[in-house]
């Protein structure tokens, strides 16, 4: 992205300085990413890499400080490891080494010992996903753990872009807020941000969101239980926002989880007609997709606990409240299992102490009675594809 500074009206303008435009990105790599600073030639129209993450380690821009088309910038980036919690370095660009301008000490110490590994794995069409796995830090090898996924679907128009890995081995594993890394801590193993990509024609792609979200997450649960460190029989699944409307669906479309984790979700489109998230048709243009895509008209189909939470106060586009409101009331009255948590004060992020500890205390208790101490899956009608084009199963 091009970087912007302030001009006097307040207003953020592209930072020109002569000729030249900066540009900064996350790097994505094979290995992860690796920040990276760019300074583009207007007249020439060549780049110059200035600067970038040094390997084995994770450092991003913060901010230019000074710059001129005479020489190479002054910039403040954040860096850290794995073991090196982060703190902000000034660097000259024109010269050597950095200077630290902070040394906060580790703020969360009890993760310290968390193991940590971003993985690579593919789903049945080939497309290349990723996510980073925690384990605790007195598991041992052979030990098979229960696995708490948790991911948020993305759109991409082909599988090359789709299958770039996001995230880094080399950060220092850290939480804010509600975090599912906790789960770490409570004996969990926890593949997070795991790739959910949806590949396709950009009108079109959500026609099979279903099937594309299944494939993914049990390429996810193979490679996990292939890894040797989870129990098939005992995994979870959750997500925030658009991640809940996955974990919604996943729930009524395959049997491959034990229990979900939906907070702050959509699950009735008809109450999105003018688009959702990529989706660029409206719900007159495109109603079987709008229909299918809808867990709320197949809460008759989840048949596993799903634990709902949304923060009273939410005034995000297409997930207020009355979405998961309505879910709750539609599972129970199928006869399906559900419990619907509001954060009285909270919008579509939690930030209050009291709603951040509550919202970890029923995920933990939800996922312990209903995935960690499961008892093992009836042999007969399992769920683990979705008819192609149809949205059912």
């Amino acid at each position: 992205q091009l970087l912007t500074t302030p001009n006097e009206s307040g207003e953020r303008v592209v930072r020109l300085d002569g000729n030249f435009v900066y540009r900064s990105g996350r790097g994505a790599s094979k290995d992860g990413e690796r920040p990276f600073l760019d300074r583009y030639d207007l007249r020439t129209k060549t780049t110059e890499r200035l600067w970038q993450c040094a390997s084995g380690t994770y450092e991003t821009l913060v901010s230019v400080h000074a710059s001129s088309a005479a020489a190479k910038p002054v910039v403040v980036t954040s860096f850290e490891t794995p073991k090196e919690a982060p703190n902000f370095l000034l660097r000259d660009l024109g010269a050597e080494k950095p200077r630290a301008l902070t040394h906060f000490p580790d703020p969360q110490p009890a993760l310290r010992g968390v193991k940590q590994e971003l993985v690579k794995y593919a789903r049945a069409d080939g497309v290349e996903l990723s996510g980073t796995l925690y384990l605790p830090a007195d598991w041992k090898p052979g030990t098979r753990l229960p696995l708490f996924v948790w991911a948020y679907p993305l759109e991409f128009t082909d599988a090359a872009t789709a299958g770039q890995v996001s995230g880094s081995p080399n950060r220092f594993v850290r939480v804010r807020g509600a975090s599912q890394i906790l789960f770490a801590l409570h004996g969990w193993a926890v593949l997070d941000n795991a790739s959910m990509p949806v590949v396709g024609d950009p009108e079109t792609m959500n026609d099979t969101f279903l099937e594309q979200i299944v494939a993914a997450s049990k390429a996810a649960i193979d490679f996990c239980v292939e890894r040797g460190v989870a129990d098939r029989e005992r995994v979870a699944v959750g997500g925030h926002s658009y991640g809940a409307f996955m974990t919604a669906n996943l729930l009524a479309h395959c049997d491959l989880f034990k229990a979900g984790v939906a907070r702050s979700g959509a699950y009735n489109r008809t109450l999105t007609p003018f688009g959702f998230q990529s989706e660029r048709r409206t719900i007159w243009e495109a109603p079987k997709s709008y229909l299918a895509l809808s867990p709320f008209l197949e809460a008759h189909k989840v048949n596993e606990p799903l634990l709902l939470i949304h923060g009273a106060r939410d005034d995000n586009t297409g997930t207020f409240p009355i979405q998961s409101e309505r879910m709750y009331a539609a599972i129970q009255g199928n006869g399906g299992k559900a419990r619907l948590v509001l954060l009285p004060g909270e919008a579509h992020g939690y930030s209050a102490r009291e709603s951040v500890l509550h919202t970890v205390a029923e995920m933990f208790e939800w996922c312990d009675r209903y995935a960690r101490d499961a008892q093992p899956a009836a042999a007969n009608g399992a769920r683990g594809a979705v008819e192609a084009g149809t949205g059912g199963r």
